[in-house]
């Protein structure tokens, strides 16, 4: 049993490639930039609640730290191991989803029951589901071809019972992203067009049955269309959103120095943290912000394209979907580009779950940068059946 654990254990396996040294550097500047944003986001918040600034930033800061254990893990773990834990992990969260939609055992917050709580923690399954799902979709849609049709089917079914619960939390952001992630995972992989056109159309009905059935939805996108026709009320978020990332200007106002979050712009801390940096770093700072996720975007491809094995390649793919579509989904929002939604922006919004999430996607993508080095003595030993 000890030759299991070797490869993971073995600190002299040490040689990393430059792109999974790169990309292990710019996450942490990443994450760095991160907890500066958001100390300036929510200390106003934390200091008004609870009478400690630092209160969102420590606690930030605990679950970095955790999510760190598992990032030095991950990355000196082999890929044919964790594939091999995915499903496992697919199945205890999506019963933890599940679990949220049974009255009291989910926690509400803003009307949404996506949350559990365990003492003083909230997790929140659907984003631990996050790199899971990127592990498991990049094993079937990569060896589609070797699948036989009851696994294929099986395992196309369980992806749409975790989007429909999701969506029933009701959390259409994640449920979109996830869908999105997974139809491009797909699409990378080669499956046929008529597959991926039929489940496309399939989304978009899902998403306007849902939108047509709940009536906040609507008023979001009502909002979205012209957010000062109701300044006050639904358009509330985004009006403020706008005032912080105009304000902004060329050079911003100041780190610290933003007005907005000074209680006008809500949840500045977590949905809207880039508002606030928008205001304070103006428009420079937020170009520049971009060109980090631009670079991260250009080695996560560069890691994909040298990657000779299928499922590792799909990993890569999926990862740089997961993180950089989320963050640029996230932007979207906070500049009015996109209706108003409850994604946060990877590695800056305060929360645990995310950031575990997060970490462990960042460390996916660095561990198969360092598999397809050929200097790495960690090989494929054999291909994960299914």
């Amino acid at each position: 049993m000890l030759r299991y654990f070797i490869p993971i254990l073995d600190p002299t396996v040490e040689d990393w490639s430059r792109e999974a040294r790169f990309l292990r550097w710019l996450t942490f500047l990443w994450l760095s930039l991160g907890l500066i944003a958001l100390f300036s986001a929510s200390y106003p918040v934390a200091l008004a609640e609870t009478g400690n600034g630092w209160y969102y930033v420590i606690r930030q800061t605990i679950w970095i730290w955790i999510g760190l254990q598992g990032f030095n893990l991950i990355v000196r773990s082999p890929l044919q191991y964790l594939i091999k834990l995915a499903p496992w992990c697919i199945f205890l969260l999506l019963g933890l989803i599940l679990s949220t939609l049974v009255p009291g055992l989910g926690h509400e917050v803003y009307g949404a029951t996506r949350w559990i709580k365990l003492g003083p923690v909230l997790i929140q399954p659907s984003e631990l589901m996050k790199p899971f799902l990127v592990l498991q979709s990049a094993y079937i849609f990569g060896f589609w071809h070797r699948h036989s049709w009851r696994v294929r089917l099986q395992w196309v079914g369980i992806f749409g019972v975790i989007l429909a619960a999701i969506l029933l939390q009701p959390n259409l952001s994640t449920t979109a992203l996830c869908g999105m992630s997974l139809w491009l995972i797909a699409l990378a992989s080669g499956i046929p067009m008529m597959y991926l056109t039929t489940t496309a159309l399939g989304g978009l009905l899902t998403a306007f049955v849902s939108i047509s059935l709940r009536e906040y939805q609507r008023k979001r996108i009502t909002a979205f269309l012209d957010p000062w026709a109701d300044p006050l009320g639904n358009g509330y978020q985004l009006v403020q959103s706008l005032m912080a990332v105009g304000s902004g200007g060329t050079f911003g106002v100041g780190y610290g120095q933003s007005v907005q979050k000074l209680f006008y712009l809500p949840i500045q801390y977590t949905d809207f943290i880039f508002s606030v940096y928008a205001e304070e770093f103006g428009f420079v700072g937020s170009i520049l912000l971009l060109l980090l996720l631009f670079t991260y975007t250009t080695f996560a491809l560069r890691v994909a394209l040298n990657c000779l094995h299928r499922v590792k390649r799909l990993i890569a793919i999926g990862v740089m979907v997961m993180m950089v579509g989320q963050a640029l989904l996230n932007i979207g929002v906070a500049t009015g580009a996109l209706p108003t939604t409850g994604l946060p922006f990877p590695l800056w919004s305060y929360g645990g779950s995310s950031t575990l999430a997060s970490l462990t996607l960042a460390a996916l993508l660095i561990r198969v940068a360092r598999e397809s080095n050929e200097a790495e003595i960690l090989p494929w030993k054999k291909t994960v059946n299914s």
